[in-house]
């Protein structure tokens, strides 16, 4: 068990009849959201070294970054910084990625939005180079409905007000996309959700890959054949984002940071 209280959850109260038996996840902080997120998603092969960077909005205006200096399974709560609604580092003692544009461009089209991922994980990117979108071939690739759009407009880094707003251009209100030749893109409304589309995209990407390598495959193209009893992507998968989330608090604690920060 959990030494830290449990968080209440009333999504998922509605699928366990005593969801307080269970240990899901201490409070969390959003400092401390984040670095699990970035460890998480590190460990499911968004693993480009120092590239990829989240921002997850604050009700201030603000948001929270990962730093551009560290790779995402190092990153702990204290690393996290935060930037104003230019990109300027108002928080913390790392540096920003200079792509933050991009996610910025997004979050001013999309209100909706509490989480924006970049990076260039090896699937996806095998994808993205190949100017196709991976067709369904399980369960797991269906968990989140809807193709991602594929941008094959985007020709390097976004690092320019124009280019940025033309890439949260491009993405409108879906839920993904696959940057050309460079990666891939995901939004949520929160962790939770932008936790399930990431790790699915990747899945997705890796298991085509395989199948389409063989030569055999049949994609599921029915979506009623790929609906579970109480999974949707609005709910999220119940109880893995907790799961995974613990994963990397027992195999290190540091990622929530000091007493000081895991009590703010």
């Amino acid at each position: 068990m959990m030494d830290a209280p449990i968080r209440s959850n009333p999504m998922l109260a509605k699928l366990a009849p005593n969801p307080g038996r269970y240990a899901l996840l201490p409070d969390l902080t959003p400092h401390q959201e984040l670095a699990l997120l970035c460890r998480t998603l590190h460990r499911e092969g968004y693993d480009d070294h120092v590239a990829g960077h989240i921002t997850l909005a604050q009700p201030d205006g603000t948001f929270l970054v990962n730093p551009w200096e560290l790779t995402w399974d190092e990153v702990t709560a204290a690393d996290i910084i935060r930037v104003d609604n230019t990109g300027a580092v108002v928080e913390g003692d790392w540096n920003v990625t200079p792509a933050i544009g991009l996610h910025l461009a997004v979050h001013r089209q999309r209100h909706d939005l509490k989480v924006v991922l970049h990076n260039h994980p090896r699937w996806g990117l095998v994808w993205s180079a190949s100017g196709r979108v991976p067709p369904i071939y399980d369960q797991t690739s269906g968990q989140v409905a809807g193709d991602p759009v594929f941008y094959d407009e985007y020709a390097g880094t976004v690092d320019g007000a124009s280019e940025a707003e033309a890439a949260a251009a491009a993405l409108g209100k879906e839920k993904w996309a696959l940057l050309k030749n460079h990666g891939v893109f995901v939004v949520g409304k929160d962790v939770r959700q932008a936790h399930l589309r990431a790790i699915t995209l990747e899945h997705r990407c890796q298991l085509a890959w395989h199948v389409e390598t063989l030569g055999t495959g049949q994609p599921i193209t029915d979506p009623e054949t790929l609906k579970v009893a109480q999974m949707s992507d609005d709910l999220g998968f119940p109880f893995l984002w907790e799961a995974m989330a613990r994963k990397e608090i027992r195999l290190d604690a540091s990622v929530l940071g000091s007493a000081a920060e895991t009590d703010q």
